[in-house]
């Protein structure tokens, strides 16, 4: 036994002494002989292993930034393969709303496809020098490594690795933290600094959704319907040459929900929320910028665009600036010097710039986005903004009418029947009132409310009446002031009728005056007197 242990004794000292002398000599052979040797070592393993292996480095040619296809092998693996694997690390991912957990570096995992078994390692290397690198990959490379069998070759080339990158972003999708971003003023750009970009997000934490969205079911239903065959409608936008996005007019009355249905859509997409502020943009090159710099999955959204820029009055100006400067053209042959553009201090933004933003060249960069407009006043928009093929779907929020009311009532108060609801069907159906200020008089705030639903109840029939009072004072003295109105018109044109017949009288009064004294005239012989006096001559 003892000649045994010495026997393996000294066959480890010998390739502890041999692995020594190897980097010994490795140091002082030329670069290209070490390379040359180690590809004949891969040649000669090779004729005695079956198995090929695929490398995935963390960095790939862009230094600065993590490869797209070894995030995505992370996402998969932490997915689909993380209970077979005996060493796990876990950490909150950038933008991750949940626990990623993974592979730890130097742990085996297998995974089957098609029949196929693959293998995969996450390991780790060091580099050897000690040189300080601005590049994040040069000082330490995290690797997976990919290995199966030889005849296996095109299945994982062609489809496993394929499928790993879809599964692995669609995880990746599913675990992000959403966001709502906004558009900072250019004069901030700074892609360098962390923070200065064109976008600037927090995340998006809305907890709205279609379920407690106050709106008629049916209504509801068919918003659901499109938005998810938008979803899945990647091949056929392809198919009739469609860039593949789709346009939402949201139009009503103020609280009536606009911005709750836009939160609702994000929920039910699992999409980014991009908040453009239009003001804050300077010309149609930074609005193609800002489109540019924006993600799949995301709704883009422009609200109270009637309010936001001067978009209505463009082409009138325009025209009237045209004229104008014809005219004095006209009348001038003198050369005009341009007009000086740092003088206007406000946003440049043109319709046409917005129409190109909405469904241009460049609205087909990327793909799955919305693109969400809300107004108060949708008489207010140019009819080429709002066509279809650029807001696809107008969705008009109006005011709460009694399904709605259900909604809100099971949202706040949990009931779906009482006694005074078909008071209150009955006061929705006579007085407009927004789901806002429903659910304002729903909400049980006070120790009384939150005790007994009647009072929330009773205190909705007292704000309908009321406002019910009011419509109907109003309309009484809408209607007072319209009778006044049209009394006044009325007396003011008998006035004016009144003055025109004095006139007549006066004219007939000077005509009678007229003829009298010329009556008086011959009478006296004055006219045929000169009469006599002409035929004399």
């Amino acid at each position: 036994m003892m000649a045994g242990m010495d026997k393996w004794t000294g066959l480890g000292s010998a390739l502890a002494s041999f692995l020594f002398l190897w980097s010994m000599v490795q140091s002082h052979l030329p670069v290209a002989f070490r390379h040359r040797l180690s590809t004949w070592a891969t040649k000669l393993a090779s004729l005695f292993s079956p198995y090929l292996h695929v490398t995935i480095s963390e960095y790939g040619a862009e230094r600065f930034s993590r490869s797209d296809l070894f995030l995505a092998v992370e996402a998969y693996l932490s997915d689909a393969c993380t209970r077979r694997a005996r060493r796990l690390k876990a950490e909150l991912g950038k933008d991750s709303k949940n626990l990623q957990v993974s592979v730890d570096d130097n742990d085996e995992v297998t995974d089957t496809f098609r029949g196929a078994t693959i293998w995969w390692y996450a390991a780790r290397k060091l580099q050897r020098s000690q040189v300080i690198s601005f590049y994040p990959g040069q000082d330490e490379r995290r690797f997976y490594q990919v290995v199966f069998h030889r005849r296996h070759r095109d299945l994982v080339v062609g489809s496993y690795l394929p499928h790993v990158l879809e599964e692995g972003r669609a995880v990746t999708v599913r675990n992000r933290q959403r966001r709502l971003f906004t558009n900072n003023p250019s004069s901030g750009w700074n892609p360098y600094r962390s923070g200065k970009g064109v976008w600037s997000h927090v995340p998006f934490e809305h907890p709205a959704t279609f379920a407690t969205l106050a709106m008629d079911p049916a209504d509801k239903e068919a918003i659901v319907d499109d938005l998810e065959a938008f979803r899945d409608a990647k091949d056929y936008y392809a198919k009739v040459g469609k860039a593949w996005k789709r346009g939402y007019l949201l139009h009503g009355p103020p609280g009536t929900g606009k911005s709750t249905m836009i939160a609702a859509m994000a929920n039910l997409l699992d999409y980014d929320v991009y908040d453009l502020e239009l003001t804050a943009v300077k010309n149609n090159t930074e609005l193609r910028k800002l489109f540019i710099e924006t993600t799949g999955k995301s709704i883009i959204v422009i609200e109270d665009i009637d309010c936001s820029v001067d978009l209505t009055g463009k082409r009138s100006k325009a025209d009237k600036k045209n004229k104008s400067s014809s005219s004095e053209d006209d009348g001038n042959n003198n050369p005009k010097l341009p007009a000086d553009p740092d003088k206007d201090d406000g946003t440049k933004v043109t319709l046409s710039g917005l129409l190109n933003f909405i469904d241009g060249l460049w609205s087909a960069c990327g793909g799955e986005r919305i693109i969400i407009f809300t107004t108060n006043h949708k008489e207010k928009l140019d009819p080429a903004l709002v066509r279809r093929g650029r807001m696809d779907k107008h969705i008009e929020m109006s005011y709460c009418g009694f399904e709605a009311f259900k909604v809100l009532a099971g949202n706040y108060l949990d009931i779906t029947d009482h006694e005074l609801f078909g008071e209150i069907r009955q006061l929705l159906g006579e007085v407009n009132m927004t789901p806002a200020d429903v659910a304002e008089n729903l909400m049980p705030m006070s120790k009384k409310k939150k005790r007994d639903n009647n009072a929330c109840l009773e205190g909705l029939v007292e704000a309908l009446n009321k406002a019910k009072q009011e419509a109907k004072a109003k309309a009484d003295a809408e209607a007072k002031e319209a009778k006044e109105k049209a009394e006044a018109e009325a007396k003011a044109k008998e006035e004016e009728e009144a003055k025109k017949g004095q006139g007549g009288d006066q004219d007939q009064g000077k005509e009678d005056k007229t003829s009298e004294s010329t009556e008086g005239k011959m009478s006296n012989g004055e006219i045929k007197g000169s009469e006599q006096v002409t035929s004399d001559n």
